[in-house]
């Protein structure tokens, strides 16, 4: 970042956040303190959940408390600095932090996208070849997967972080978002900005695009497998199995892609909603979405919190 600071005027950006007029600072303080908060607490107890209920101990299950732990993270990365900003008159972030937590954002999201994909290949091994899948999705492949969906996303977010800190950023430091974006960042950039457009188009798009083919494949394929079930009850079963997952990539993916996938000229205020949807809503749905289409966890969530009641009735 040294040569940046030397080339460069701007040592910190101005996050404008959701709203400008100060009469909507603390309702919107209250509503996203809320939202992290049941964030926090459903992804924990979901965690505690799986790991604490010897009937959960499966790879669906493995993943999903992965999947629950990346979603709190990714939340702490973005809410807590726009928490700091609706209360503050100043709502500045230093140039490091910006790119330190567009990084972790990229990190966290993509994440989120690679265990999405790994999951979609655990429902698909379960239907269309179950005879196998005790083998096939072994303890060490779940560690493997899980290993290559977090490690993967650090070398794609480094990649546009190293691009983004080669540009120049001269007067404007004004970000019309609550977070710390490439778009509105490449948009504030005084120098030529063609080869990170071109790597956001080319590696961001593939990137992005391939787990949600591969998703997509899986389900395909579950779907034939479901309709030569002969029975309606074996039919139902094997959707339900699935119901979960596929509302979580609707929801998240259906926002990223409305964010990701057009040029950076045309990224407006409009797309705040969006992309809330993806990095807030989507963490803090999560476990509602999987917990209450699941009686397995449910049952789970029940053994943790009866555990817990009978504790703290003596004191």
């Amino acid at each position: 970042m040294e040569r940046l600071n030397q080339t460069s005027s701007v040592s910190e950006f101005i996050l404008l956040g959701l709203s400008s007029r100060p009469e909507d600072q603390k309702p919107l303080f209250i509503l996203f303190l809320t939202i992290y908060l049941v964030t926090i607490t459903g992804n924990l107890l979901i965690i505690l959940a799986i790991c604490s209920d010897s009937q959960l101990q499966t790879p669906m299950y493995f993943f999903l408390s992965f999947l629950s732990f990346t979603d709190i993270c990714f939340t702490t990365t973005i809410v807590p600095k726009m928490l700091v900003n609706f209360l503050s008159k100043k709502k500045t972030i230093s140039y490091a932090g910006c790119l330190t937590q567009m990084y972790f954002i990229y990190v966290f999201g993509y994440t989120d996208s690679c265990l999405l994909a790994v999951m979609a290949f655990d429902r698909y091994v379960a239907i269309c070849d179950p005879f196998h899948y005790v083998t096939t999705i072994s303890h060490q492949c779940c560690v493997l997967l899980v290993a290559f969906s977090c490690s993967l996303p650090h070398f794609h977010s480094l990649l546009h972080t190293l691009l983004l800190n080669q540009l120049t950023f001269c007067d404007a430091n004004v970000i019309h978002h609550f977070l710390c974006d490439i778009s509105p960042l490449i948009k504030l950039s005084c120098s030529s900005t063609f080869l990170n457009e071109i790597i956001i188009m080319t590696e961001g798009t593939v990137f992005l695009v391939t787990p949600f083919l591969f998703i997509a494949f899986s389900y395909i394929r579950i779907l034939i497998a479901v309709l030569k079930i002969p029975s309606a009850a074996g039919k139902h079963k094997a959707f339900s199995t699935c119901g979960s997952h596929l509302t979580v990539v609707a929801l998240f993916y259906g926002s990223i892609f409305y964010v990701y996938l057009q040029p950076v000229s045309t990224y407006t205020v409009r797309d705040h909603m969006a992309t809330i949807v993806y990095t807030v809503l989507s963490s803090m749905l999560n476990p509602f979405i999987y917990s209450l289409r699941n009686k397995d966890l449910k049952q789970g969530l029940r053994k943790l919190v009866g555990r817990r009641k009978p504790q703290a009735a003596p004191s």
